[in-house]
Formats: C-alpha cells, sequence, structure tokens
C-alpha cells in the first residue's frame, strides 16, 4: 500500500462519502487502500478552502490612453471593456484591471426600452401637439392600465449591500406567479382609482366597457356634474380594446365622443403623464426588492402606495402637458423621454 501524489476523482468522492458517514481518516484509508497522510492531507486541503485572493496591482496605462478611453467610452455605449480599450489599441490590460478602470468614468447600464418611432408615427406626435397645445389640460382625464406583477420588473432588485454581509434570499418561482392589472385616471390634482380587473380576464372591447361601467363609471363619473361632464376630456391610448368601434360606440353613449374624446397618437406612452404615476407606485411597491406571495397581498401594496400620492404630486404630472407638446415639437415629433 504505496503512498502516491494525486487522488483520483472516484477516490475523493468515495472520502467525501466516507466522511459524511462518520468513518475515520484512518478507516477511510483502508477502505479505498490509500495511504493515511495522504487521505488526511486531503481532508485538511477540503476544511481549508479556497485561499483568498490576492489583489495585483493594475496595469498602469498613461494619462493619454486614459483620455483616449474616455472619449471611446463615450462614443461606444453598451461596448464591452474589451471593444473599448481595442479601439484605442490598448492591448494586453487583463479584464479586470479595464473594468476597474472604466468604473472611474462610466457605469454599465441596460439600453433604454422605447417605442419604435417611424416618419410616420412623428408626423402624427407633431400633429397631435399642435391640435391641444391650447387645451386647458386640468380638464383632461388620463387613463391607463398597469400590470404588477409578484416580483417586480426585471432588474429592481439590486442596491448596496455592507461589506460582510450576504445578500438577502430572493424566491425563484418555476411558473412566475402571474401579476394584478390595474386601471386608473388622474385628472388635475385628482386620483381616480385605482381599480382592479378581475384576474383572469383578458381585456376585449366587451369586457373593458364592462369594467369601466362597474368602476369608472359607476364609483366616479356618474357622481361629477353635467357641467364638470360638459367640459372634461377623456384620454386613452390605442389599445385595440380601447380603440375599436364598439368601445367607441359605448363611450359616445356615455357622452364622451367628438372633442371630449382625445385622439391618441401611435406609440407615446411618454406623452401620457400617468406613466409616471405608475413608476411612482412601482416604486414604492418594490421598494428594497420586495416580493410578494399571492395577488391580493400585490394588489393591497398598490392600493397602499396609490393612497400616498398626495394631490400636489399628481397636480405636477398634469401641469407637465404644456411642457411636452413643447418638446415634441421642438423633436418634430422625437422621443421626449419621461
Amino acid at each position: 500500500m504505496g503512498q502516491k501524489k494525486d487522488l483520483t476523482g472516484s477516490e475523493k468522492s468515495k472520502i467525501v462519502r466516507y466522511l459524511a458517514e462518520g468513518c475515520s481518516s484512518l478507516k477511510i484509508a483502508k477502505l479505498v487502500k490509500r495511504d493515511h497522510r495522504t487521505i488526511k492531507r486531503f481532508i485538511q486541503n477540503s476544511q481549508q478552502g479556497r485561499k483568498k485572493r490576492v489583489e495585483k496591482p493594475r496595469r498602469k496605462i498613461t494619462a493619454h490612453e486614459l483620455r483616449k478611453v474616455k472619449r471611446a467610452a463615450a462614443k461606444m455605449p453598451l461596448a464591452t471593456s474589451l471593444a473599448i480599450f481595442q479601439s484605442c489599441n490598448i492591448t494586453g490590460v487583463p479584464k479586470s484591471t479595464r473594468c476597474a478602470i472604466l468604473r472611474d468614468m462610466a457605469k454599465v447600464r441596460k439600453a433604454e426600452r422605447r417605442p419604435p418611432l417611424n416618419k410616420t408615427h412623428k408626423l402624427k406626435r407633431q400633429d397631435w401637439a399642435k391640435k391641444y397645445l391650447k387645451t386647458d389640460f386640468s380638464k383632461v382625464l388620463w387613463t391607463d392600465e398597469m400590470r404588477a406583477s409578484l416580483d417586480g420588473p426585471a432588474g429592481w432588485a439590486r442596491g448596496w449591500i455592507g461589506k460582510g454581509q450576504r445578500a438577502p434570499v430572493r424566491l425563484r418561482r418555476q411558473q412566475g406567479g402571474g401579476g394584478v392589472l390595474v386601471w386608473a385616471g388622474i385628472i388635475k390634482d385628482e386620483l381616480v382609482g385605482p381599480f382592479r380587473v378581475e384576474d383572469g380576464v383578458k381585456l376585449n372591447s366587451q369586457s373593458y366597457c364592462q369594467f369601466l361601467e362597474d368602476t369608472f363609471v359607476k364609483q366616479w363619473y356618474r357622481k361629477k356634474s353635467a357641467s364638470f361632464k360638459k367640459n372634461t376630456i377623456f384620454m386613452q391610448d390605442n389599445a385595440p380594446s380601447h380603440a375599436s368601434k364598439y368601445s367607441t360606440a359605448w363611450l359616445a353613449r356615455k357622452g364622451i365622443k367628438e372633442e371630449k374624446l382625445m385622439t391618441w397618437p401611435p406609440c407615446s406612452p411618454d406623452l401620457n403623464p400617468i406613466e409616471n404615476l405608475w413608476s411612482i407606485i412601482k416604486c414604492e411597491i418594490y421598494k428594497e426588492g420586495k416580493q410578494y406571495t399571492s395577488l391580493n397581498s400585490v394588489w393591497e401594496a398598490v392600493v397602499a402606495a396609490a393612497r400616498n400620492v398626495d394631490g400636489e404630486q399628481i397636480k405636477t404630472l398634469t401641469e407637465s402637458m404644456d411642457g411636452r407638446l413643447l418638446s415634441v415639437l421642438a423633436k418634430k415629433g422625437g422621443y421626449i423621454g419621461r
């Protein structure tokens, strides 16, 4: 039973299994027919774990090279560190050093998602801005739907962790878990809703109108005075359930027609101030990476967050419309952000 230098993979597996069963190192040496010192050395090395990584000094680059990297990073958004350094003809710099250098002048970000705008879309956005440029936006009711999921938007569960602390564990669902569809409106400094769409209901023209009848009309619109209804402009986007002939006819029967129903340009969520309200609510309900275990708990969180949005915040959003219209015209129908 001679002493050998290395243990095979199968021998290591056997040793681990015997250790789990409570065998001593001497007994394991007899079972695997290896020298006791070899077994003992393997056990000691396994218990020590990995050696702490020793930080090596960065490869220094000149001030001239640093300026080149900074210019390249500005010209090549979302490029890899390797591509940026190669464009500057700087070679021989390891990835860790490249990233450390770039962290001093840039941040890792994802590409922003926005609707595609072609020439026709831009022209329609400009026409829309010109049409409503003199509108009193305090009379416009801005509406939209939002889906609130159990786990929140991807990438939101990020934040600073103190040194020596472990990141909290997040639930990982095999089938996603679904979400709650919420409808709301804002006008001047008032929040209408939010109202919850019944789980499992797909909003087509018929179900959308029935939903508005049961919530928006019965619980809010019907209580308003005739003069209020006469001056109010109803805004909704161009979702198929909104813009269909059935929905348009239903709204007309409620007195919401012609100039009282705002025309909406395609691909324009950036022009709807209620999108900013959704951002405020989502930041609140998903703060610190919060997750939910049921759809009812998500809905309760949405309602609580909506109650905390005061009239001044809503007024700030609705009063931003004049500036949005001017921005659309200045950018010739281009995307203006939110």
